[in-house]
Formats: C-alpha cells, structure tokens, sequence
C-alpha cells in the first residue's frame, strides 16, 4: 500500500532581509487567513505563518547568496489556493487596500476554463499567485477512487 501524501505541512522561504519580509508578510498573510508566531531554530530566528492547513515559515538567507530567480533550479512560484473567484478578487481589493501590488483579478482559459488568479512578487523576488478552488480540482479530490482502473 503507497501512503498518501494529503498536503503541504509547512514550506520554509530564505530571505534576504528578515525586517523587510517580516513587514511584506505581515501585511499579506492575514489578508489570507494566516497567523504569526516567532521561534529560533539552532539560534536562527524563524517566522510562521499558519492556519489550520499549513506553515508558510521565513528564515534568513545566507549572507552574500544570490537574489532569488524563479527560471533557475529551484521555486518557480508558490500559490495559494482560495474558494471561489470572488475570494481571488477580495484577496486583489485587500491588497491593494493595503498597500500591497498584485496583478488584476483575471481568468485564464489557457489553463483552465474556471482558472481566476492574482499573481505578485515578494521582497526578494519570489513569485506568488492566489487561485481559486477549480472544479477539476474538486472533482479530482471528490472522485479519485473513481479513477482507478
């Protein structure tokens, strides 16, 4: 029997400048839902932001490293799922309430029929994107054992 993997638990993003991060962050986060907690790790300051899916938590990167880049080996980008279509665009509203730049709330056929995203970079150049729950999704988690042969 292969155990099933059933989520992310946590992914860790090294940063170039923790006080930079940590106010993009705590500007973005709870627009999404997340909560903060502060911890070291081998007397490394960590920040968490969770809910009750996942951590998405910030560490210092090493020093003198290069800037991200989303087309070398490594993220490409990291998207967060919401509901509906009309979360995405409350997700584009809040943020731009909030000081924050994020692309237009727009949807992509050339992914999928009901495929409506926003796309933004953080501080050091790691691309994130918002998406809503899409019904091949949902069908495919609704209806995975119907698949097999």
């Amino acid at each position: 029997m292969v155990t099933e993997v059933i989520g992310i638990d946590h992914i860790y993003i090294a940063v170039s400048d923790m006080t930079r991060s940590e106010g993009y962050y705590d500007t973005l986060m709870p627009l999404l839902g997340f909560r903060k907690n502060t911890f070291s790790l081998h007397d490394t300051p960590h920040i968490q932001y969770f809910n009750r899916h996942f951590g998405y938590v910030l560490r210092p990167a090493a020093p003198h490293g290069p800037r991200h880049d989303a087309y070398q080996a490594g993220l490409h980008h990291f998207c967060f799922r919401v509901q509906s279509a009309a979360d995405v665009s409350a997700v584009a509203q809040s943020m731009v309430a909030a000081g924050l730049v994020c692309s237009q709330p727009d949807c992509y056929p050339q992914y999928a029929d009901d495929y409506t995203a926003i796309f933004f970079t953080d501080p050091d150049g790691i691309r994130l994107e918002v998406t809503n729950y899409r019904l091949e999704r949902q069908q495919r988690a609704l209806h995975w054992d119907d698949a097999l042969p």
